[in-house]
């Protein structure tokens, strides 16, 4: 230990000294220039060492400490973890058993067919699945063996989950099209995660993408201390918790089928079991910082930093001449290629061990049975509704829209009956035939007339097989289409710029795209933060508009130069159009205002509800713990309003009839109708 020291919140400093040599200075930036979460890497950098940005975790952290006050610091952190540690090691108890962890693997796609580009196949997820565990658990003869006498078996192992969100069979594999082709990580952290995460107190969430920043594979969310006696704090964000890597990364060549689509050097799945690291509490040998800084793990000897990272497996580099032992090149927390890789260390292990017994989330997920299977059925049916690409921004014009079926039964699927209906028009019935095995799906097409606008879609399942379903909770959907609709007509927006502003301008504009309220360029105020800026406007209902911020240095207004956020809510307060700040070169939102809600389009819900109709509970799902909610009677009242508790909203009080329940989960707010029965 004396060749280490306790490791600061080095990043942050980092940041926060590069704002101070900065006063006074304009900031620049090139357009080969890479920002990720507010970090700029020159193409200079990037070219002279592309593994400075491979593993984007150390910036993430960065990020969801500037922009969270009550996160812990690495420091702060360290300080809660460090004696639970020496604890895990001397309770050896804690050791003995096997935690098996239940994954969800979201695939984010554009559309493509399966086993094409980003929307990858089965088997290349499984095979990530496979090289996570004969990593974590130093399987024999597999590339996770090693013979090093600090070899740890971690006793983590991971599973895909068996059971969904709802109670309802699933093999852990979650397809999404959300009609982009790459994305950026800020996007990934606003856009991607809060429609797509499945509750992180019960699965480990995967996001595989397309990233737009080249060079990068992944990042993870650490894990917080907070929330236990004497730590500050709330745990960190739940709606964003989990792991994400480039769908090139993910999956190991050893099984491929031929539908693998994976980066040379990145091909073993590796980039995974490193995040997973992230995940569990693990840092970079080089402490994310150097020789002086400490990755809190005895027998893991100090290198230098990512920029000394090989890739020749040269098992003789030291990179810390002054300080005692080799690097350890192999080792799944440094940079190299993934054929090197095949260690994790006794103290990586107890840190793990640490952190599965003590930190908010990884505790849950040691309990929880969600990769447990449930009784199964020979005829059972799950129906969902695409998203349509396409449009514009207030209206989805279409000539078809699409219905996806799943094979939850044990038998094969050849046959169902499927009702649905658009725009609340009459119930039509779709016969389709087939032949699928358990968990697979189809695609169905419903053509629809040329030029309809599509506010909202309604399927279910009648029978399948030609005999009633034997599961019903998995046999309807409901999908809204459009921009979001709000019965006001006062909007309030609010602007905390960080202290350049005269990176940041914003402009509101109508359906017609004509401006009415723009602001910015402003002025610098190095090294203060500029005052507050609030605006009330008064606009016309039944029309659309969207909001645009521009940041032309590309790392928002929350990047460490100062916490700036904006936010657009109603004149009471009670409803938030949109917030946001962490973002890179622009953010922008559309949204609609009504002096009718009950009749409007709703928006294309980021969110789910069931059942529907509810009799006493109304379950929400996809939103996070702060996730508030508003409903509204047919012809417009507020009737109830409130916290989603525990994903569930207490409607036992409503009478009988048709509502429309707006949920806002500070990223997003969006509305969907339901009946109370």
């Amino acid at each position: 230990m004396s060749k280490r020291s306790l490791l600061k919140s080095f990043f942050l400093s980092a940041l926060f000294m590069g704002a101070t040599a900065t006063q006074g200075q304009k900031r620049t930036k090139a357009d080969s220039d890479v920002v990720i979460f507010g970090k700029k890497y020159t193409n200079k950098e990037i070219q002279e060492n592309p593994a400075v940005i491979k593993c984007a975790t150390t910036e993430y952290e960065a990020r969801l400490q500037s922009s969270d006050p009550n996160r812990m610091n690495d420091a702060q952190f360290e300080a809660w973890l460090a004696p639970l540690v020496e604890k895990a090691k001397a309770d050896k108890s804690q050791n003995n058993g096997i935690i098996t962890i239940p994954v969800v693997v979201h695939v984010i796609h554009s559309g493509q067919q399966v086993g094409f580009q980003a929307n990858i196949s089965d088997n290349q997820v499984m095979s990530q699945i496979e090289a996570m565990n004969n990593d974590f658990r130093k399987v024999f003869g597999t590339r996770g063996e090693n013979f090093d006498p600090v070899g740890a078996d971690t006793m983590i192992q991971f599973a895909l989950a068996k059971v969904d969100p709802n109670g309802n069979p699933t093999n852990g594999i979650d397809r999404v099209n959300l009609c982009q082709t790459s994305w950026n990580p800020d996007d990934v952290d606003t856009r991607v995660k809060p429609q797509t995460i499945w509750d992180p107190n019960s699965y480990l969430n995967m996001w595989t993408v397309n990233f737009s920043v080249q060079g990068l594979l992944g990042y993870a969310q650490f894990p917080s201390g907070s929330g236990l006696a004497g730590m500050p704090g709330n745990g960190g964000a739940a709606d964003s918790d989990g792991v994400v890597a480039g769908y090139r990364a993910f999956g190991s060549s050893d099984y491929n089928d031929g539908s693998f689509n994976l980066m040379q050097g990145s091909d073993l799945g590796r980039t995974m079991t490193h995040e997973v690291g992230h995940f569990l509490g693990l840092r970079h040998l080089w402490g994310d910082g150097g020789c002086t800084v400490d990755d809190f793990c005895n027998d893991t000897p100090n290198s230098s930093s990512a920029g000394n990272a090989q890739y020749n497996c040269n098992d003789f580099q030291d990179s810390c001449p002054s300080s005692p032992g080799l690097d350890m090149v192999r080792n799944y927390m440094n940079y190299t290629n993934d054929f090197c890789m095949n260690i994790f260390t006794n103290d990586q292990k107890a840190r793990i061990v640490a952190v599965m017994n003590n930190s908010p989330r990884r505790v849950s997920l040691k309990t929880s049975t969600k990769d447990v299977p449930i009784a199964l059925f020979p005829n059972d049916a799950e129906i969902k509704i695409e998203n349509v690409c396409g449009g514009t921004a207030c209206d989805v014009v279409v000539n078809q829209f699409k219905l996806t079926i799943y094979n939850r039964g044990t038998s094969p699927l050849t046959s169902a009956a499927i009702n649905y209906s658009y725009n609340g028009g009459a119930s039509q019935v779709h016969n389709w035939t087939g032949s699928l095995l358990q968990d697979k799906f189809s695609t169905i097409t419903i053509t629809v007339p040329a030029g309809t606008v599509l506010s909202n879609v309604s399927a279910s399942i009648q029978t399948v097989n030609g005999v009633a379903d034997q599961r019903a909770s998995n046999n309807t959907a409901t999908k809204s289409f459009g921009a979001p609709v709000y019965p006001f007509s006062t909007v309030v927006f609010r602007l905390q710029q960080d202290m350049y502003g005269d990176e940041t301008s914003w402009e509101l504009r109508n359906g017609s795209g004509a401006i009415l309220y723009s602001g910015g360029p402003y002025s610098d105020t190095s090294p203060s933060i500029p005052a507050l800026i609030t605006e009330t406007w008064n606009l016309p209902l039944d029309n659309c508009y969207t909001f645009q911020i521009t940041d032309s240095f590309g790392d928002g207004i929350n990047s460490g130069y100062g916490a700036g956020y904006f936010d657009l809510k109603s004149q009471d307060g009670t409803t938030v159009i949109y917030s946001g700040g962490s973002f890179e070169d622009e953010e922008s939102v559309t949204f609609k205002l009504s002096s009718n809600l009950a009749t409007s389009e709703t928006e294309q819900a980021q969110f789910e509800v069931y059942p529907n109709p509810a009799k006493d509970v109304l379950n929400v799902t996809k939103v996070s713990s702060r996730a508030l909610y508003t409903i509204y009677s047919s012809i417009g009242q507020v009737v109830a309003k409130g916290k989603v508790q525990d994903n569930k909203v207490n409607v036992s009080g409503l009478a009988t009839g048709a509502y429309i329940i707006t949920v806002n989960d500070g990223e997003f707010s969006g509305n969907v109708k339901f009946i109370k029965k």
